[in-house]
């Protein structure tokens, strides 16, 4: 699989599977997976959000369509805190990715965006009062945002 610009993990890997440490099986090792494994592993490892608060494909109902969330993590009293949002590295993130993480928002009132494909990082704040969400530099580590 591609090298992406993520700290370099060691996976646990089968013919054609990786094994997701969040749903604790092994999944279909597609581009797009290989992000997303990726960034469950940054997150846990990097910004310390614990596994047991991620939810992987989460389902969500938006105009009563469902839809799954890449990576939903929570708080400890189960609120939603953030929505990841992951592509293959061939596909190029642009408006259309920000606002499929928007209308996701609109379900779960996230304060923190991270969308990616493996190679760009977008973080954003969500600014409430406005209805818009903020870039920033980078997402803040769990124990930084007042949860612990």
């Amino acid at each position: 699989m591609q090298t992406l610009n993520f700290p370099s993990y060691s996976f646990r890997l089968r013919e054609h599977e990786i094994y997701d440490p969040a749903r604790k099986k092994f999944v279909a090792l597609t581009p797009e997976e290989w992000v997303r494994q990726h960034v469950i592993r940054f997150l846990a490892e990097e910004k310390e959000f614990p596994l047991s608060l991620m939810a992987v494909e989460a389902g969500v109902e938006l105009n009563g369509l469902k839809k799954r969330v890449d990576i939903l993590v929570y708080d400890k009293t189960g609120k939603p805190i953030l929505i990841v949002e992951c592509k293959a590295p061939s596909i190029k993130i642009g408006q259309d990715t920000f606002d499929q993480a928007a209308r996701y928002n609109l379900a779960f009132g996230v304060s923190y965006f991270f969308i990616t494909n493996g190679l760009n990082h977008y973080f954003c704040k969500s600014d409430k009062a406005t209805s818009s969400y903020l870039f920033i530099k980078d997402l803040p580590h769990y124990k930084d945002l007042g949860l612990v």
